[in-house]
């Protein structure tokens, strides 16, 4: 092992020695990149249902002691992810002292290292040139800037994603001798079983269909197919990752397994009627990839993505190009089938179900922008691609990071921590106090997580006057709920009868109000 690392650093630095002033351009690209995901984190960062959810659940591991074996819930019914996301946050949250931007710093340096493998991956199946094109559509898309920006388990998937392409493409483009450690073992194989069963962790609605994909790749390189040992032992691997939930299945009578088997078999989620769906699913791949090219501009992304297929059909490919190319249609193709196929949840699929294609999706589109790059006439084309890439994708990132918190429906934890900060300001000298929370959809886990992270930091040991019990003074918080406005109304309303309003103050989309409690005499 050690002679493959010497070898690596030998040619890392004799890389770096030729091409000084690519990697000095590459490096200030993903520095950048990681600026743009991580600029006032601590004001725009969303903080709502799942993130408060996820949080408090971390608070009573490191408080409490309390350890998990699931993570967050799918978008199926009674269907959990596993809990490494909420193990690979919690130390961070640890070291920020319970503060959600710390986890979400680290999240997005995990996205932006995975544009360090987009990079090397576009140069090994092309030209440094696509390296670099890729590396910057993905630093700067807006929809991936987002995607990078987010608090949610999904995020950790856009690394993970882009690591499996790499070992599949060691398979693909390597000899069998190659791969195998001193013992026999084919490493990248191993690798592979563990990328899909942490994939199935961080994001189920991708990685589910990193199962098909290995099985079509296994049957494509069955040339290649690793020794028993490995098969053996990568097949172990992948059922590691398991362990927790299969042990929180046993110790809840069979829970997971029989929510399972209902979502697939009784809520029949998988039908082959393509038919019914086609249309949609095609409309629905399409927004999400234009999306992340030119967001809004469906003409535009129409235009160039038929010169870029144009580019991947007609000019001419070195064999190792061609092998790319067709190992990013064998990783994306599965999913967009499978998701033909899927018809459960009521019919609903979200735009980050396909999170972990995203940038396997952008690769693919920069080889035909790297072809074209090739050709005297290609490089303007390329040249203008980029113009009008930044052109839209610039102004929504700027306007995204330097945007205020103070719109009259802006809510994120920027306004969200000054309406908290609002409350344990006002409380000073008062007494004991309550906190009645409204936020759509319902459930303030959110608020719950604030009240009680900030609760820990400002208050002394027995000296914390928020309280369960009721109390005379009352503080209502508040989101508007610009769909269902009638909700909030029903609940303003209600509180009428519990309080009346001494003091209030509004943060962009989020009210705070002191109240005395009406006291009912009997």
């Amino acid at each position: 092992m050690k002679n493959v690392f010497d070898k690596w650093r030998k040619d890392l630095k004799k890389e770096l020695k030729a091409h000084t002033w690519l990697y000095v351009f590459t490096s200030i690209i993903l520095l950048s990149a990681f600026f743009v995901r991580v600029y006032r984190a601590d004001q725009l960062i969303g903080f709502y249902y799942d993130q408060g959810r996820d949080a408090l659940v971390i608070w009573r591991l490191i408080n409490e002691g309390k350890p998990f074996l699931i993570g967050p819930v799918t978008g199926l019914s009674g269907i959990f992810l596993g809990p490494l996301y909420y193990y690979i946050i919690a130390p961070f949250y640890l070291l920020g002292g319970g503060n959600p931007v710390v986890p979400a710093v680290f999240l997005a340096f995990l996205t932006t290292l995975a544009l360090v493998i987009v990079y090397y991956l576009g140069w090994k199946f092309h030209s440094r040139a696509t390296g670099l094109i890729a590396v910057t559509i993905g630093a700067f898309s807006y929809y991936i800037v987002l995607a990078g920006r987010w608090l949610s388990n999904p995020t950790s998937i856009l690394l993970t994603s882009v690591i499996l392409l790499w070992m599949m493409w060691r398979v693909l483009d390597g000899n069998k001798k190659d791969f195998r450690d001193k013992k026999g073992f084919v490493i990248e194989w191993i690798i592979i079983a563990l990328l899909v069963g942490i994939s199935l962790q961080f994001e189920a609605a991708s990685a589910i269909f990193y199962i098909p994909m290995i099985v079509v790749f296994l049957l494509w390189q069955r040339r290649k197919i690793p020794n028993i040992k490995t098969i053996i032992f990568s097949s172990a691997v992948f059922l590691f990752t398991f362990i927790p939930q299969i042990a929180f299945n046993f110790r809840h009578n069979n829970l997971l397994f029989d929510n399972f088997i209902k979502v697939l078999f009784e809520d029949k989620s998988f039908r082959a009627n393509f038919w019914v769906v086609l249309n949609d699913r095609l409309n629905f791949f399409w927004t999400v990839f234009n999306s992340k090219i030119f967001p809004e501009q469906p003409l535009r992304v129409a235009l160039f993505t038929t010169i870029v297929l144009l580019a991947l059909l007609l000019l001419k490919k070195s064999k190792i190009t061609k092998k790319a190319i067709a190992l990013m249609v064998v990783f994306v193709t599965p999913a967009l089938i499978g998701f033909i196929a899927f018809q459960g949840n009521f019919g609903n699929i979200y735009d980050y179900y396909l999170t972990g294609y995203y940038l396997p999706l952008i690769l693919l589109f920069s080889l035909g922008l790297g072809l074209l790059w090739d050709k005297k006439w290609g490089k303007i084309i390329v040249i203008v691609f980029f113009i009008v890439f930044f052109m839209r994708n610039g102004i929504l990132v700027k306007n995204k990071i330097i945007a205020g918190v103070d719109g009259p429906t802006h809510i994120s934890l920027g306004n969200e921590m000054q309406a908290v900060d609002w409350v344990f300001t006002d409380a000073q000298g008062r007494g004991n106090f309550n906190v009645d929370v409204y936020v759509p959809p319902v459930i303030p886990h959110s608020y719950d997580y604030l009240f009680l992270w900030q609760k820990e930091k400002r208050c002394e040991q027995d000296r914390c006057t928020l309280v369960e019990e009721r109390v005379p003074v009352l503080y209502t918080l508040y989101e508007v709920d610009p769909p269902h406005p009638e909700r909030l109304e029903a609940w303003l309303e209600r509180q009428k009868g519990i309080g009346i309003v001494e003091e209030e103050a509004s943060f962009g989309g989020v009210t705070v109000q002191r109240r005395e409690r009406i006291v009912y005499e009997d």
